[in-house]
């Protein structure tokens, strides 16, 4: 498999179902069935979206063997973590249950880290390991971004495949593709601008709403660069992500998933709440409209 040339397209950050508590595991192969129908590229497993910070050890090795043996295509492990001997654990975990790829945030809890120790870290971790390694941009949880100069150092290492962007700074966005390789992707998190991250020569996404519409992101991929394309993200995904964004993206996703019958509950782990009702009914009613601009 080329790795490089499976992740240009769209791949899922999947939501971990619970069931009173407990990953629900046939829920899991569920959603990755509708994900392979609805033509997703690759999973990203134990994200944002999957409540990685709530799963113990295990129970993230346990969601990543589940994932590589059900889905269609690379599965990508998020090994998140705030120092480097326990973000090299995740990642031989992540090596070992099969994932292809593992995804790596620069230590949280220290926002006033500076550009060089996030390279320190993200190169002692590429180090001490030994599968393809993404970085995983997203300052809203972890209090910066990790800079463009970090970016462009880390990507003369063959290993670090590529970076996710969810920032939803489109300018910090565009100075990553001028100052990567060709080969490094670049990879747009952030779902309302996957379109404009095409034409500025990003090389696909990675949209935690591809849970709820995967065959929607697989078109607007595929025609970002028509009329087509526009249409699809500015009155299918845009407004779908904006109502998403005021109940947050495990638990609205979760919400859509139960909306369109893929998935039975909306459980989350605490300290997240599920959605109420009132929230319950505006995501189905965006889910539905978008929809229904897909199917146009």
């Amino acid at each position: 498999m080329d790795l490089r040339n499976a992740l240009r397209g769209v791949t899922c950050p999947t939501v971990t179902p619970f069931d009173d508590g407990s990953i629900d595991e046939s829920a899991l192969v569920d959603l990755l069935e509708h994900l392979r129908e609805g033509g997703i590229d690759a999973i990203f497993a134990c994200g944002t979206s999957g409540e990685f910070p709530s799963l113990g050890p295990d129970e993230r090795r346990r969601v990543i063997e589940l994932t590589v043996d059900h889905a269609d295509g690379p599965v990508v492990a998020c090994a998140g973590a705030t120092s480097v001997d326990e973000t090299v654990g995740h990642v031989e975990a992540a090596d070992a249950a099969g994932a292809d790829v593992a995804a790596l945030l620069p230590p949280y809890f220290t926002p006033a880290n500076k550009p060089a120790g996030n390279r320190q870290f993200f190169e002692a971790v590429l180090e001490a390991t030994s599968i393809p390694l993404l970085l995983y941009n997203i300052p809203q949880y972890t209090g910066r971004r990790i800079e463009p100069e970090t970016v462009a150092a880390v990507a003369e290492h063959d290993r670090f495949v590529g970076v996710k962007d969810s920032s939803g700074d489109l300018s910090y966005f565009q100075s990553l593709v001028r100052e990567t390789p060709d080969e490094f992707l670049c990879l747009m998190g952030y779902d309302s601008l996957l379109v404009p991250s095409i034409r500025m020569g990003g090389d696909g996404g990675i949209n935690a709403l591809s849970n709820v519409a995967p065959g929607t992101f697989r078109e607007t991929f595929e025609e970002a660069e028509t009329a087509r394309g526009t249409e699809l993200q500015s009155e299918a995904i845009a407004p779908l992500f904006e109502t998403c964004t005021t109940y947050g993206f495990a638990q609205a996703t979760k919400s859509g998933l139960v909306h369109r019958g893929v998935l039975s509950s909306d459980e989350v782990r605490p300290p997240l709440v599920a959605v109420d009702d009132a929230g319950a009914d505006e995501i189905g009613t965006a889910v539905a409209e978008t929809l229904a601009v897909a199917e146009r």
